[in-house]
């Protein structure tokens, strides 16, 4: 075998210098680091692939041949980097690149670097050179690379190029104006920033309102990055929870904002046109289709409602008739005087579905101006009204009925309290208000006896002002069984003429229950422990155009219609009921009336869980300040190897989830304090205290 002669260092290095490329040591490149343009001297190789280069101040780098964006030349030492970029700086005049690009679109001329430099310098030396290539490179508006040329873009490109560099420009500008702004809004007293008003004309209300979105929507935003890049900007956290803070702190959201009613697609504000609608009624009200309306002024009216109603949708009357028998009349508000089916203020009532009914106030159906004036029951005026004249028997099932468009002149405007009162000190010149109450309660026996199931659980009516928050407890009142009982029995009435006379309306229903036996229920304490054992078997009601039992209210047919100022599918029976009294086509097919019923009670759910879970974020707020202890009982298990457990806090007739670790029964009573409650994360924790030292502390 024939051995090569030993290679020398020196033919090593040359070999390995070819293997590399054509820079050899000496030669002064650019280098692109993280955007960054770094000079160095290529000194010696490194393995097979790379280079050794030398940069200022004697700065070490690794590269590959292809990580040099410009060779320069030849010949240089690291310790000249400095002088030759200053040699160069002289040369470099972005500006004289539109004179160039002007010439070579003329001639739709390419050029390399050394062109360029030949055009603009009248020199080639490196550093005129190196001059030409960092303007070339750096260029985005005039010219284009390909390969080691450039060519001049088309004007209208160059054009358009700067448009968009006009506008990202613009865009920077307004981004810093919207940094410095909320640095200084954010750090300025409260009553010194802007009005909210004004913020909706504000420049910045673009970003805030990419805020806002991002704050409600988190996660599932679609242009999520723009709103995480404009916190970033903002130097703060990239989480829906900091968007929220900071809109907190620009005074545009308060600490409770309701991001319930915020995501949904709930509407909070009615267009201008409705309002346009609604002044024009008000000043010049349509005319009213229901010519020969009952004249029924003469009776006295009660309305009995909360304090706080400001909607009255109802009204109770008694007759007396010359046979000694009484006729009970339930009149509902009627709407329908001022508006017609498809017109604005009904499509608009149609999308709504509902008033949603908040702690902090309610969000109307209607103009708040319409709702609460001439389409409600106002004391001593005469108002329009669907009028329900019914006769009972002595059980207290309906023996004849009328359904009248009519006029009222409501008499007394009156609370449930007044009314409890009145009822309780037997007061003898309100006879008809004492007949009304015990035809209510020969109602209730009546219903009782058909099977009506009737579930009672502590009602609670919680209210929010100016951020203080009030719970009460809404005990037994024979004012509001009245009042339910005549409701139930006009949705009766009402139900039954649609069934008679086959009119598509919104029917509701609900499925017979399995209730748990007898003995099993009497095992459980009496009271809201077995309520709830009958409640969570109780199906959901339904609504439909077929007529079915409602088996709780143990009525063979049964629609709502007591409330068509609040409650859309209330109206939808007042449009074919009228229209059917009057002889005329219904508004409505019965396709028509199903795809509305479905597409209204769709709105309506999601209203009922906004105002639950807005509801709960005030009952945990509560309880974050009010940390108790509260007197507790628990209801049921919920998950009994896990230790969860439904309880109510009886002083405030509010329902809660706990966990318990120790054994415990329903129906058992404990005392329970507050150890954590977050409302904006939805979450409570209690821990059970000692009864001595729970009261102790409740007397502290």
């Amino acid at each position: 075998m024939i051995r090569k002669p030993n290679q020398s260092p020196t033919l090593k290095t040359e070999l390995r210098w070819r293997t590399i490329g054509a820079m050899e040591k000496g030669t002064l490149v650019e280098l692109k680091l993280d955007d960054e343009r770094v000079l160095a001297v290529i000194d010696r190789p490194e393995g097979k692939k790379l280079l050794i280069a030398i940069g200022e101040q004697g700065k070490t780098y690794k590269i590959r041949p292809q990580d040099a964006a410009y060779v320069v030349g030849s010949g240089f030492q690291a310790s000249e980097i400095a002088s030759f970029r200053a040699d160069s700086q002289p040369y470099f005049d972005p500006d004289s690149l539109e004179i160039a690009w002007e010439l070579l679109s003329e001639e739709n001329r390419a050029v390399d670097v050394k062109d360029l430099s030949t055009m603009l310098f009248s020199d080639t030396s490196p550093a005129a050179c190196y001059a030409a290539h960092r303007m070339l490179s750096e260029d985005k508006l005039f010219f284009k690379q390909k390969g080691d040329r450039y060519e001049p873009r088309p004007a209208s490109q160059v054009t358009e190029i700067r448009r968009q560099q006009d506008l990202a420009r613009q865009r920077e500008q307004e981004q810093q104006a919207f940094c410095d702004w909320v640095a200084q809004a954010a750090a300025a007293d409260p009553a010194d920033r802007p009005p909210i008003a004004s913020l909706e004309e504000s420049p910045f209300r673009q970003r805030i309102e990419l805020l806002e979105r991002y704050a409600i929507q988190g996660e599932e935003m679609t242009n999520r990055s723009a709103a995480l890049d404009l916190l970033a900007k903002l130097d703060r956290p990239a989480n829906e929870r900091s968007a929220f803070d900071l809109l907190v702190a620009l005074g545009v959201w308060s600490p409770h904002e309701n991001l319930h009613l915020r995501r949904s697609q709930l509407p909070t504000r009615f267009s201008a046109k409705v309002f346009d609608v609604a002044r024009s009624y008000l000043e010049s009200p349509p005319p009213d289709l229901d010519r020969d309306r009952l004249d029924l002024t003469h009776l006295k009216t009660y309305t009995i409602d909360d304090e706080s109603t400001r909607e009255i949708d109802d009204g109770l009357s008694l007759e007396f008739l010359s046979d000694g028998t009484e006729r009970i009349w339930v009149h509902i508000a009627d709407p329908t005087r001022w508006l017609e089916p498809g017109n604005e203020l009904d499509l608009e009532a149609r999308r709504r579905a509902t008033t949603v009914y908040l702690p902090t106030g309610p969000v109307p159906m209607f103009p708040h101006e319409l709702a609460t004036g001439p389409m409600s029951l106002i004391q001593g005026r005469q108002c329009c009204a669907l009028s329900f004249g019914i006769i009972l028997d002595d059980h207290g099932a309906v023996t004849s009925y009328q359904i009248r468009a009519s006029h009222v002149k409501p008499t007394y405007r009156l609370t449930y309290d007044d009314v409890d009162e009145m009822l309780e000190l037997g007061i003898t010149d309100e006879p008809a208000l004492t007949a009304l109450a015990k035809w209510a309660k020969r109602r209730e026996s009546w219903r009782a006896s058909q099977g009506a199931i009737r579930i009672e659980m502590p009602e609670t009516s919680i209210s929010v002002k100016d951020e203080e928050i009030e719970i009460r407890v809404l005990g037994n009142s024979v004012a509001r069984s009245l009042v339910a009982e005549m409701m139930i029995l006009a949705g009766e009435v009402a139900a039954r003429y649609g069934q008679e006379h086959s009119l598509p309306m919104p029917f509701r229903s609900q499925p017979q229950p399995e209730l748990p036996p007898d003995e099993e229920l009497m095992l459980l304490p009496a009271g809201p422990v077995r309520a709830c054992a009958i409640r969570r078997c109780m199906p959901r009601s339904e609504m439909s155009t077929t007529p079915a039992r409602h088996s709780s209210l143990a009525l063979d047919t049964y629609t709502q219609i007591t409330s068509p100022i609040r409650r859309y599918t209330d109206l939808l029976g007042h449009f074919q009921i009228k229209a059917h009294l009057r002889g005329e086509t219904l508004p409505f097919s019965m396709n028509e009336m199903q795809e509305l019923v479905q597409g209204v009670s769709s709105t309506a759910y999601e209203a009922t869980l906004v105002e639950r879970q807005t509801t709960r974020y005030w009952i945990l707020e509560y309880l974050r300040r009010n940390r108790g202890p509260w007197q507790t009982l628990m209801l049921r298990w919920l998950r009994e190897d896990d230790g969860l457990a439904s309880i109510l806090l009886e002083d405030l007739g509010v329902e809660l989830a706990t966990r318990f670790h120790r054994d415990i029964e329903p129906g058992d009573r404990l005392w329970l304090e507050v150890s954590h409650a977050d409302p904006r994360q939805d979450s409570i924790q209690f821990r059970e205290t000692a009864v001595e030292g729970a009261l102790a502390e409740a007397v502290m």
